[in-house]
């Protein structure tokens, strides 16, 4: 099962990739229609969902690697049981709050694609395209906040707080 979730991850996190390299080429294309006088409708628009793409798509991979923004100061203070309460306490809550996220996100691209709704850029296109994108990214960071707390309740642990070489990068 973890290899497979980490399969998932690493599958988003491509993706992630993948649009990221489609913001450069919109981006580039925009620039080059300035400089050669053509107009491509609703360019700017497709980066800005290219960039959220992104964003979403990589979230998982990037809880899984420890990249997300961590308050240590409090956690390397703590030792035994008040440490374990602290930990199982920031996972339950994360995970409540990735499992509320990813049901409005998929509800808000539901409720695009039934009623039809479009972007009121130029370009016209319907909202529930790339809104699919963020609700695939917040399933993602639920399941991976779930398998954490999974992990810690079945002593399969997962370091929740960052290594000290971690927590020196940041």
């Amino acid at each position: 099962m973890a290899r497979m979730l980490e399969g998932f991850y690493r599958g988003l996190l491509y993706l992630a990739a993948l649009f990221m390299v489609l913001t450069l080429v919109t981006i580039l294309l925009g620039v080059a229609g300035r400089q050669f006088g053509f107009d491509i409708p609703g360019l700017d628009a497709y980066a800005g969902y290219s960039i959220a793409g992104a964003l979403f798509l990589a979230l998982p991979a990037a809880l899984r690697s420890g990249d997300h923004i961590r308050v240590t100061l409090l956690f390397n203070k703590l030792t035994g049981t008040p440490k374990k309460i602290a930990e199982y306490w920031c996972l339950s809550v994360a995970s409540a709050m990735t499992v509320y996220l990813a049901y409005y996100a998929i509800r808000l691209a539901w409720v695009s694609y039934t009623t039809h709704d479009v972007s009121p850029a130029a370009d016209a296109t319907p909202l529930w395209i790339p809104q699919l994108t963020m609700a695939v990214g917040s399933i993602g960071l639920a399941i991976a906040f779930l398998e954490d707390l999974a992990r810690k309740v079945f002593d399969h642990e997962r370091i929740l707080v960052p290594s000290a070489e971690m927590a020196r990068v940041e």
